[in-house]
């Protein structure tokens, strides 16, 4: 993304989002990286997007957040695993702590909801269909087959995965 963004930043960038998420610390360098990037990045949900992958599903430009009508998002506050004497532990549960502080806020700006609904909500899976994640503000439209292909760039028009 870097890379593409280097060469024309003025050109889309698009995300093609299915999966469970995955480690926290790759997940995050994904979300600082689109953060960071000049280009406008477009993410579409194709099948599920759960935890991490959905934060990063929430993360693309507004108005430009897409899920299939059978797509599914499941929100859950970030785990980790700590081994090792008593003091590494609770080093390692504070930082989890901080980290899920700051993915909280974040995605009450990227969804609009109140940062006490998100915390609720976080405390234990919330799964969503596509339109409860539109409700929600996860996604900004739900695009539906036969618009698929009016909806793809074409060649000179974008530059990424899409």
């Amino acid at each position: 993304m870097l890379y593409l963004d280097s060469i024309d930043n003025a050109k889309r960038m698009y995300m093609y989002i299915n999966g469970p998420g995955g480690d926290l610390t790759p997940s995050l360098a994904i979300y600082d990286t689109m953060q960071s990037l000049q280009s406008p990045v477009t993410t579409h949900c194709v099948g599920y997007a759960y935890n991490l992958a959905a934060f990063l599903l929430a993360a693309g430009e507004k108005g430009n957040r897409f899920a299939m009508p059978l797509s599914r998002v499941a929100l859950q506050s970030p785990a980790g695993a700590a081994r090792g004497q008593a003091d590494d532990i609770r080093i390692e549960a504070n930082e989890l702590l901080r980290i899920r502080d700051y993915l909280f806020n974040e995605l009450a700006k990227k969804t609009g909801q109140p940062i006490e609904r998100i915390t609720q909500d976080l405390g234990r899976m919330k799964r969503l269909s596509a339109q409860e994640a539109l409700d929600y503000g996860l996604i900004d439209r739900i695009v539906r087959p036969p618009r698929i292909k009016a909806d793809a760039p074409n060649k000179e028009a974008g530059t990424g995965l899409g």
